[in-house]
């Protein structure tokens, strides 16, 4: 299983970094929508601080979309999706490097996604230890839900319309817990604890992994 992970995640890796999608539509995707909520919070920086968090769990959460609807695009022409499942691999495997693989963008993204909220929004973190293990967290459950509802929308015509309206439902709670967490290491909120968030995150992220890697073969077999 663990041979066949490194083997999907390096495919989708080495084909992203040749086509360069997620670097020329999906980042800029995100950062133009910190820039639009910047512009609609108006001039004054408070609000803008203090909405930060939230901002920017929709902007990775929308960013996921794509991302996750790139994954599996590249497998949809000259029956690559049938020649994966007939490929021999693990199933579980394939989960695993899929959402390895859009994990590792997704991480890119924050990255450039936390500088905007500190030079758009003017927020100070005062704990990098709680944003990387809720940003660690949050991106492996929002990958792995990613990757097994992009699984289930993928041999469907409408999968570019369906996943969304399967995706970001269940994806609420990252979306809440997300920005809990950040708001506790930005010091939003008098009194703020960001642990339980960071936990809710964590068991999100492991019920989605262990779930995908046990029914993600039957789904692969029916798309």
């Amino acid at each position: 299983m663990w041979r066949d992970t490194v083997l999907v995640a390096g495919k989708d890796l080495r084909i992203e970094l040749r086509s360069r999608v997620v670097l020329h539509q999906v980042v800029p995707v995100a950062v133009l929508v910190l820039v639009l909520f910047a512009f609609a919070l108006g001039p004054d920086r408070a609000p803008m601080a203090h909405a930060a968090p939230g901002l920017f769990w929709v902007a990775v959460l929308f960013a996921s979309v794509l991302a996750v609807q790139r994954s599996f695009a590249l497998e949809a022409p000259e029956g690559a999706r049938d020649g994966l499942r007939l490929s021999g691999l693990d199933p579980a495997g394939v989960f695993l490097g899929k959402t390895a693989a859009v994990a590792l963008e997704m991480v890119i993204l924050e990255v450039v996604l936390t500088a905007g909220i500190v030079v758009l929004y003017g927020s100070h973190i005062r704990s990098y230890g709680s944003i990387v293990v809720a940003g660690l967290a949050g991106t492996a459950g929002l990958a792995a839900a990613g990757t097994l509802y992009g699984a289930l929308a993928a041999g469907l015509r409408v999968r570019e319309t369906l996943l969304p309206f399967l995706f970001l439902p269940v994806a609420a709670p990252v979306l809440l817990a997300g920005t809990r967490a950040w708001q506790a290491a930005l010091g939003i909120g008098a009194g703020s604890a960001g642990d339980p968030w960071v936990r809710l995150l964590l068991v999100f992220a492991a019920v989605y992994l262990a779930l995908g890697v046990v029914i993600f073969g039957p789904l692969q077999e029916a798309s």
